[in-house]
């Protein structure tokens, strides 16, 4: 059996890692003639194409399992809309009657709510910001085109939305703990809420969603214990032996702007949410290997 990737990032390239252990053979799309040939060398069927030319994803094979996990490349000429939203809906022309299913990985930045409420999958999706906006708009595509589990319109495919809070893992926090070490003052507020998932965890959520449990349409991908900003980097100087963060409040225009990616540990104005993860445990069945950053970070540190 194949499986493709579309996306084939930090996330992606470790669950073609898992999935080439496995036995299965692995395809990727990838514009960039230098990552097909590290594909090639990892055991990775290239295919060149770009998800915002339609023309250029005719050649994309049948698989039985599709994972989506196509991250902003701030260095392209694209549009964040053009990538996440127009990009999705030409793979999704071609490749829902080509698959059976469809693992797509989201953001939990489609919660608008930011005064420390708890949110599940069952909560209100109204967000503020425009990446945010912009997630639920590619949700949404799923939806209309009849791809929700439960659903009978569109094609033979069937797809599950994953929404992930701030991923950290090996290799994720090199640039954080440089600042933490160097004693650089933290913008934003240390009593803000963050909702983190370690790489490790990730990566079984979508193992287990590859199998042929029963799935619901939606699953918050985040670890068991939302954690404060001051006790995240409290917590990462301790491990690091720095001197003890400190935080310097921006103005609103300068805090806007921050936060843009979707899985970030950078947050606007504001205290957040937090994410309760047990449809992710009770239903999915995940045993999470890092239930808090209390296991994971001291791991990450180790491997980056």
């Amino acid at each position: 059996m194949q499986k493709l990737i579309i996306g084939c990032g930090y996330v992606g390239s470790a669950v073609a890692r898992k999935w080439l252990e496995e036995g299965y053979e692995v395809a990727a799309l990838t514009r960039s003639e230098a990552h097909a040939r590290q594909f090639s060398e990892l055991g990775i069927r290239p295919i060149r194409g770009e998800v915002t030319q339609p023309e250029t994803l005719q050649q994309l094979p049948e698989a039985d399992t599709v994972l989506y996990a196509v991250g902003f490349d701030r260095s392209a000429s694209r549009s964040r809309r053009e990538v996440y939203v127009d990009g999705l809906e030409h793979v999704l022309s071609v490749m829902k009657e080509r698959t059976q299913k469809i693992i797509y990985l989201s953001s939990t930045s489609v919660y608008g709510q930011s005064a420390g409420e708890w949110v599940d999958e069952t909560s209100v999706c109204a967000p503020e910001r425009e990446n945010g906006q912009i997630c639920l708009a590619a949700e949404q595509l799923f939806e209309k085109q009849g791809l929700l589990p439960g659903q009978t319109a569109g094609g033979s495919a069937t797809a599950v939305i994953l929404r992930l809070a701030g991923i950290y893992g090996p290799g994720r926090l090199l640039a954080r703990m440089e600042q933490i070490k160097a004693g650089e003052p933290l913008l934003g507020r240390p009593d803000a809420w963050l909702n983190l998932i370690h790489l490790a965890d990730i990566v079984n959520t979508i193992l287990r969603c590859n199998t042929d449990i029963h799935l619901s349409s939606h699953y918050l991908v985040s670890d068991s214990r939302p954690v404060m900003r001051q006790e995240y980097y409290e917590t990462l100087a301790q491990l690091l032996g720095a001197p003890p963060p400190h935080f310097a409040m921006a103005g609103d225009a300068e805090l806007k702007s921050k936060s843009t990616r979707p899985n970030s540990t950078e947050r606007a104005a504001g205290l957040n949410k937090r994410c309760n993860n047990n449809r992710l445990r009770e239903e999915l069945g995940v045993e999470l290997q890092y239930p808090s950053i209390w296991e994971g970070l001291p791991q990450a540190i180790k491997n980056t």
